[in-house]
């Protein structure tokens, strides 16, 4: 039987919160979908003859406590910039994720390496000042991609590190909420830990991350999004059972992680969602 972990979808500019008991519980299983907003806009309500009760609340990290994917964009041109990466089909300058482009990559595919490795497979693997000529082997490819990951990583440090950004309004707030209900904490990051480590200590506090009861990274599961490993491996974790988990997700990648198990979800855009 398939594992079924429940998902809150939260697009950007949302805020949270966890106002009251009843917000702890949630209905296993969707009976209607309701359109209430024009454009991207969804309501979803489910119904159900039982419930569970909420142990565990888990959250991705990237757009869900911190507004970050075009912190990584940048931190991606700027890697591609530094090493003067240039793909065969674009060789006049050096390669540049636009921000209509990466919204869309971002949402397909999960962890950056997977995300290198793709854009490289479908456009040609590039030139460099790593390689003077494309590599035409898997371990100089990885090793490529290492290099461009590596980079990118500490870049994105040099980036959080600058106090320039902050966590999503009410994310502290729920965090904090839910640690009070009895509630137990997660995160789980497709990113690098290292990377992620350092966002939950400048954003949410030393206190806050020391006191989560499971932190995982992408460096932890062997699969990335769209597999559910690092959800299940989390809820193994946490010693409870994956469908008394809510999952925080932003993205259709995340959503994408539970497509088998739809009838199992409980879904709550909070504004504008993923449709």
């Amino acid at each position: 039987m398939a594992s079924s972990i429940n998902l809150l979808i939260s697009p950007p500019n949302s805020q949270y919160s966890f106002c009251s008991r009843n917000s702890l519980f949630f209905s296993p299983s969707i009976t209607t979908f309701r359109r209430t907003l024009p454009s991207k806009s969804l309501s979803i309500s489910a119904s159900s003859s039982s419930t569970r009760e909420l142990e565990a609340l888990i959250f991705d990290c990237d757009g869900v406590i911190l507004e970050s994917e075009h912190l990584h964009r940048q931190a991606y041109n700027d890697a591609f910039s530094h090493f003067n990466v240039r793909c065969p089909d674009n060789d006049d300058e050096p390669l540049n994720w636009s921000l209509e482009f990466y919204d869309v990559l971002q949402n397909q595919i999960g962890g950056g390496k997977p995300k290198m490795r793709w854009y490289f497979k479908e456009h040609g693997w590039p030139t460099s000042t790593i390689f003077q000529h494309s590599p035409e082997d898997d371990n100089d490819r990885a090793r490529l991609i290492d290099t461009l990951q590596d980079w990118k990583t500490e870049r994105y440090k040099e980036i959080i590190k600058s106090g320039t950004v902050e966590p999503r309004p009410g994310v502290l707030r729920l965090m904090d909420e839910a640690k009070a209900a009895g509630k137990m904490l997660a995160v789980c990051s497709a990113a690098t830990k290292s990377s992620v480590v350092l966002c939950l200590e400048n954003l949410i506090g030393l206190d806050r991350f020391h006191g989560l009861d499971c932190f995982l990274a992408g460096d932890d599961v062997k699969e990335k999004k769209p597999d559910p490993s690092i959800y299940i491996t989390a809820a193994k974790k946490l010693g409870v059972s994956e469908s008394n988990c809510l999952v925080v997700e932003d993205s259709v990648i995340g959503l994408q992680v539970h497509l088998p198990i739809l009838c199992n979800l409980y879904f709550k855009v909070l504004s504008r969602g993923c449709v």
